[in-house]
């Protein structure tokens, strides 16, 4: 039987523009979002998200169970994917 699935990708589309834009300076405001050794303006930073949006290196996911919405990139992704996925059975 499948898992019950915990959340939903969004398209940036189906967000309000003052929604989407509050919800990528919550991304790149975060505690622990590296940007390297430069400093970055928040407007930089949020510009960089929008572009990672648009090229499909970020994506916007709603969490069904605690009822909000994050952001999260490729590699993020790639390692919710190995973590849910099923363990074969050893023996």
């Amino acid at each position: 039987m499948p898992a019950p699935q915990s959340g939903v990708e969004l398209d940036p589309d189906q967000l309000s523009p003052g929604a989407l834009r509050g919800l990528v300076e919550e991304y790149v405001t975060r505690e622990g979002t590296d940007y390297g050794h430069s400093d970055w303006s928040l407007e930089d930073k949020v510009a960089q998200v929008f572009q990672q949006l648009e090229c499909g290196e970020a994506r916007i996911v709603f969490d069904l169970e605690q009822e909000s919405a994050s952001i999260v990139t490729e590699p993020e992704l790639a390692l919710h994917a190995l973590e849910s996925a099923p363990r074969a059975a050893n023996g």
